[in-house]
């Protein structure tokens, strides 16, 4: 392998770069050289440029740089520059798009591992499987987290611990339209139920008509 680890060594990268290459089992080469076009801002299509700049030869660097095309992991752009001249330049949008779908889906199962446990604390008890896919599907439905548990308590301070009674709970607040817990409130206090700290338990929803 030859490469020039030392011209290597300028280039830096942030650990979820790092995290989302080390799964695709990506050679030491396609590394550096996604790396340097993560630390190329101009990042214009000059592969002797790139050859000197990662210490490759130019037949190494094409090789390497037709791989990553051919992983979709770099696309090539055409621009004017100044002059109003068509340019081609390496985009990495693909790789950063797959960083932040990585992103979103480990913030996802934080928030699930979150209310899943919030649940088994108010219940007492842990959670079925059943339950668990019901929560589930809740989340994928775009209900948010916020607006769950506070079913969740809705139901609990009214002594009924099971999941069908919280499901008709999100069911009215969907149909009235109620995104957070200050839409709620916001309705109760419309409704002028207004008690001192219960003021979002000590209400039927099940019979609210508006």
């Amino acid at each position: 392998m030859n490469i020039d680890i030392f011209k290597c060594q300028k280039y830096i990268t942030n650990s979820l770069f790092i995290k989302k290459a080390l799964t695709l089992n990506l050679t030491l080469e396609e590394f550096l050289m996604l790396t340097y076009f993560d630390n190329d801002y101009n990042n214009y299509l000059n592969i002797n440029e790139l050859s000197n700049n990662i210490g490759l030869s130019e037949d190494k660097a094409y090789e390497i740089f037709t791989s990553l095309l051919s992983k979709k992991l770099i696309d090539i752009k055409t621009e004017k520059d100044i002059e109003g001249r068509l340019i081609e330049k390496v985009s990495l949008d693909n790789f950063y798009e797959m960083i932040m779908e990585d992103k979103e889906e480990s913030h996802k199962k934080e928030v699930k591992t979150d209310i899943y446990t919030e649940f088994e604390r108010e219940f007492g008890r842990p959670i079925s499987s059943m339950e668990y896919e019901i929560i589930n599907a809740w989340l994928e439905h775009n209900y948010s987290e916020e607006l769950i548990v506070g079913a969740l308590k809705e139901a609990v301070y009214n002594g009924v611990k099971n999941l069908r009674y919280i499901d008709k709970i999100l069911f009215e607040w969907n149909k009235k339209g109620f995104k957070t817990m200050n839409d709620v409130n916001n309705h109760l206090e419309k409704k002028e139920v207004k008690k001192e700290d219960s003021e979002l338990f000590d209400y039927n929803w099940l019979d609210d008509e508006e």
